[in-house]
């Protein structure tokens, strides 16, 4: 069954994202992955067959794999209680959407955004390599190159690991690409404690990812980590 748009009768659809749709259920949300392929914030035609059921699977394993360190928005991905939820919450004969939703739903708390975004690199690749090479090249001698308020050597090569994993945010963007800022900006933007608890935390959750996967021969670059408030706590 390859999934391209969601309709969930009862439900009220909160938003329709590039991959996720998002159905309204009060104080909780439930998220439904697709099988849409977006790229370069562009959604292309062709779908891929179980996208969606891997990407929430994989989810779901990240959540549980790190809820030791700072707690998720996770209530449930079993299908069995989505649909008893959902009932509850109006569908009429939720047993219907069984194969809709079984694998590619994760019914989940509804939170406050936290209006930035929490890129964590451990090696100098993609954007953040463009942005360095621009600044080395610019660069008088072999002084140190700052990049969003990180200081690095001016002699690193392209995806050579750093020599700590750096904290590099960037707003929200509602039209076009979000836009890199330092972690002085984040701050500025969420307040000096919001901003320093994020960097922490993020920093704690991709050490925990990059070592799980490097003890499987996986090499995870760089990632991007999103946080919501509850009642604004």
């Amino acid at each position: 069954m390859i999934v391209t748009s969601t309709n969930i009768g009862g439900l009220r659809k909160h938003v329709t994202g590039k991959v996720r749709d998002v159905y309204d259920l009060g104080d909780k949300l439930l998220i439904v992955a697709t099988d849409r392929i977006s790229a370069f914030d562009v959604v292309l035609p062709t779908p891929i067959p179980d996208k969606g059921k891997v990407l929430t699977q994989m989810s779901v394993f990240w959540f549980d794999l790190t809820k030791d360190i700072v707690d998720n928005h996770l209530i449930t991905a079993d299908v069995d209680e989505i649909l008893v939820r959902i009932g509850e919450a109006g569908v009429q004969e939720p047993e219907r959407y069984r194969e809709l939703l079984d694998g590619r739903s994760m019914l989940v708390v509804k939170t406050k955004p936290v209006p930035i975004e929490c890129v964590v690199r451990g090696y100098l690749a993609g954007s953040a390599w463009k942005e360095y090479s621009a600044l080395r090249g610019a660069a008088s001698g072999n002084q140190p190159i700052v990049l969003h308020g990180v200081e690095l050597p001016a002699d690193m090569i392209e995806c050579q690991k750093l020599p700590q994993p750096v904290f590099t945010p960037a707003t929200k963007e509602t039209t076009g690409h979000d836009i890199n800022i330092s972690a002085q900006e984040a701050r500025n933007i969420v307040g000096d404690k919001i901003g320093r608890q994020l960097e922490t935390l993020s920093l704690a959750l991709y050490k925990r990812a990059s070592e799980y996967a490097a003890e499987r021969g996986i090499i995870i670059s760089d990632t991007k980590f999103e946080f919501g408030e509850i009642d604004d706590s």
